[in-house]
């Protein structure tokens, strides 16, 4: 008896996934790409208002940029399996503020296994400049 492998998600599936769920579609990220051959999902996140640390500062708050990395993250090994997966674990680093700026979020799978995936997350600015790095751990049972 054989298993059918996993359909994988494209960059039109996750993104009707991230419209149609009214927190993530809170975010307005837009998929920009998907490598599963290189396991690599990169997503951009217009600043908006309701993100800001500070009344008129321009300043990303941590929560989004957290929520961000961790919906990236979680997609990333979800397009590998073929579906959204619960997050186990999860940590970022932040290196530096993020101001008056959108973010792009390229995050990388480092294990796509049958019990436990793994996605390593990092945040830039529209210059390039590296602002947060994070990881996080994603249960694939089924």
């Amino acid at each position: 008896m054989s298993i059918p492998s996993p359909q994988k998600l494209g960059a039109a599936d996750i993104q009707a996934i991230f419209e149609t769920s009214p927190f993530i579609a809170s975010l307005k990220l837009d998929v920009k790409e998907v490598d599963h051959d290189k396991g690599v999902l990169t997503v951009a996140a217009p600043f908006l208002p309701g993100f800001e640390r500070g009344a008129n500062t321009g300043q990303w708050h941590g929560g989004p940029l957290a929520a961000i990395i961790d919906t990236v993250g979680d997609f990333a090994v979800g397009m590998q399996i073929g579906r959204g997966l619960p997050t186990i674990n999860f940590r970022v680093d932040y290196l530096r503020p993020a101001i008056n700026t959108n973010l792009l979020a390229v995050a990388t799978v480092r294990r796509a296994g049958k019990s436990v995936g793994v996605a390593d997350v990092d945040l830039y600015n529209d210059q390039g400049v590296l602002l947060a790095i994070g990881r996080a751990s994603y249960s694939t049972l089924p």
